[in-house]
């Protein structure tokens, strides 16, 4: 193996007035990324380009130096929820989601509260899989909010979505759902926009009256009441592959992203939700991946050129504007998987990349377009410390005592600023 690249999911933030003017990163103890950083190089990446606020899919496409237009959000959540797919299958990444009304149409929380169980959400696709269209579909709930919806058939996929937090590169401030439209005056656009909003209408009857949400009301739970979808594609994405490659990826959208880009995926079942706390399960589910990568990374080390492994819990304590929660989560991958890299990588020659797919600011609650900070561990250390004397050694030492992997020291960093798939060219990942 000559490469590990790790993302770690919404890890770029912004200074807090919470943590005293600095970023979670900048707050956690993380001696061994700091180890890996200070023997290495640092940078910073706009994961698509600068002012663009991307969606996780559009980054992880981008980094791995694909157009956006090569790949639909739908069709890689589909891929990796494992729903077989053809030509002309319109499919969406989906959210239960709660709102107020069909006529409101206000959006109360885009994620039910986060406290959806997979029993409650399965119990939930299999009425919404009993609604009658003209058309076949195929509702699969995959973890906790999340599902993929597939209309099977001859689709157009120039329609809107009705998810407005993200457009195109930019963030939106609507709190209110917006009906699917065709982008354009071809016949299937409206027949596929028609077909969806049916679905949509029909599903809401279905989830607000249902036993499973009247029973979360009488808990004082948010209902899931409702479906955002977004990403719709037709076409079969065509990227890049990384056929050397093995990836650790464990949610529905990476698996389907690195299927796609013919890795050699490792998978586990991931914790489900069971009671109310859903940062326990989050905990549990993050110690399972790092347990997990690191018994994939020692079995498979002869076997592959790189691995990329993703972690997605460190995400969503910015959306829930959580910044304690981001950095004992930032606190465990440093004494886990890290410290585990920092022991593995040197004897075998191997060099590790660390970064985000984007900036997931918690007193923002969303992704934004800010960069985030790159780490290139390369074991170059040694070749420096041989320019200095003694004294001067011990002058390095302390300013390597000092280094810290965040995202201000990496804006000062020799690697400078990358955008999309020059990083990994760069890093020579692409070799």
């Amino acid at each position: 193996m000559k490469g590990v690249f790790v993302i770690l999911d919404g890890m770029g933030d912004l200074p807090s007035d919470v943590l005293e003017d600095k970023t979670p990163l900048e707050v956690a103890e993380t001696p061994n990324l700091n180890f890996l950083a200070t023997r290495g190089e640092m940078g910073y990446l706009y994961s698509v380009r600068p002012g663009f606020v991307p969606e996780s899919d559009e980054a992880i496409v981008s980094i791995f130096g694909n157009e956006l237009i090569s790949s639909s959000r739908g069709q890689l959540e589909a891929k990796g929820a494992g729903i077989t797919l053809v030509h002309g299958d319109l499919a969406f990444r989906v959210n239960f989601a709660t709102i107020d009304s069909l006529i409101g149409k206000n959006i109360i929380d885009r994620r039910a509260g986060r406290t959806l169980t997979n029993t409650e959400a399965e119990g939930l696709a299999k009425s919404l899989n009993k609604i009658i269209l003209p058309c076949k579909f195929i509702f699969k709930p995959t973890i906790q909010h999340r599902a993929a919806l597939v209309f099977k058939g001859g689709f157009s996929d120039n329609i809107s979505e009705n998810d407005p937090t993200y457009f195109e590169g930019q963030a939106k401030t609507s709190d209110k759902i917006i009906p699917i439209m065709p982008l354009d005056d071809d016949e299937n656009a409206q027949y596929a926009a028609n077909i969806v909003n049916e679905f949509l209408d029909k599903a809401f009857e279905v989830l607000d009256k249902h036993p499973i949400n009247e029973a979360r009301r009488k808990k004082g739970l948010l209902p899931a009441n409702y479906l955002l979808i977004r990403g719709p594609g037709i076409d079969i994405p065509k990227l890049k592959l990384y056929p050397k490659w093995l990836s650790v990826a464990y949610m529905p959208l990476e698996k389907g992203f690195s299927q796609f880009s013919g890795m050699k995926v490792f998978s586990f079942d991931y914790p489900k939700l069971k009671g109310l706390d859903v940062y326990e399960n989050l905990t549990e589910g993050l110690k399972r991946a790092c347990s997990f990568s690191i018994k994939v990374l020692k079995r498979n080390k002869n076997k592959f050129d790189y691995a990329y492994v993703h972690i997605k819990e460190t995400d969503l304590p910015g959306h829930d504007n959580k910044p304690m929660e981001k950095i004992a989560m930032l606190e465990y991958l440093d004494k886990t998987l890290f410290k585990f890299l920092r022991e593995f990588a040197p004897p075998n020659n191997i060099k590790v990349v660390v970064t985000a797919d984007h900036s997931t600011p918690c007193k923002l609650k969303k992704h934004s377009a800010d960069p985030v900070p790159v780490l290139f561990y390369n074991q170059s250390l040694p070749k420096i410390e041989k320019k200095f004397s003694f004294k001067g050694k011990q002058n390095m030492d302390s300013k390597i005592a000092g280094k810290k992997f965040s995202e201000r020291e990496a804006r000062k960093g020799n690697l400078g600023r990358m955008t999309g798939g020059e990083m990994l060219e760069k890093v020579g990942f692409l070799k």
